[in-house]
């Protein structure tokens, strides 16, 4: 069974001899998979989301790891959980900026991003909470302590809008 390209007609009538060929579907969004980056992306909500997140990420860390702290145990779990996700977050970025995810069909990129954002926010909220107990007052500690938590709300909004996609995705293309 053929699935032919469609024809598009243009605003010149069929009759007349100078008609330019037609242009078909496929050769016309061939032209769109060969671009190499998706500006679109870079003024999606889902875009400025993960900016914003990597960017509160970035805040909290900087702020905890300049300042002085006696509870090593409690604040390196915080800065390697900030810069885990900070790296997974800019991965998912990059991947959909370039577009990997049309390319790399083998991986259920939806599930793979939510299963990050479930994990990483129990795991960022569980560190924003021991350190802003173990803060003590110092300015540095809580600041990194509110960016974490900060993060940690992002990170529940852009999971809650990938759910509410998918569930709105399936359920309109039975």
């Amino acid at each position: 069974m053929s699935h032919g390209a469609r024809v598009i007609r243009t605003g010149v009538s069929s009759g007349d001899p100078a008609a330019p060929p037609p242009v078909t579907v496929a050769s016309s969004s061939a032209g769109s998979d060969a671009e190499l980056m998706d500006g679109g992306y870079f003024r999606s909500c889902a875009g400025m989301l993960k900016v914003a997140q990597m960017i509160s990420l970035l805040i909290g860390f900087i702020s905890v790891n300049n300042s002085s702290w006696t509870d090593y145990s409690a604040y390196s779990f915080f800065q390697i959980v900030t810069m885990c996700d900070l790296v997974m977050i800019l991965f998912f970025y990059i991947m959909h900026i370039f577009r990997v995810y049309r390319k790399l069909t083998c991986v259920s990129w939806p599930l793979a991003e939510f299963l990050h954002y479930l994990i990483g926010t129990i795991l960022l909220l569980i560190g924003s909470i021991v350190a802003a107990a173990k803060s003590y007052n110092i300015t540095g500690l809580v600041a990194g302590a509110t960016f974490g938590f900060l993060a940690t709300i992002l990170c529940v909004i852009s999971m809650w809008s990938s759910y509410k996609v998918s569930c709105i995705t399936q359920s309109t293309s039975k």
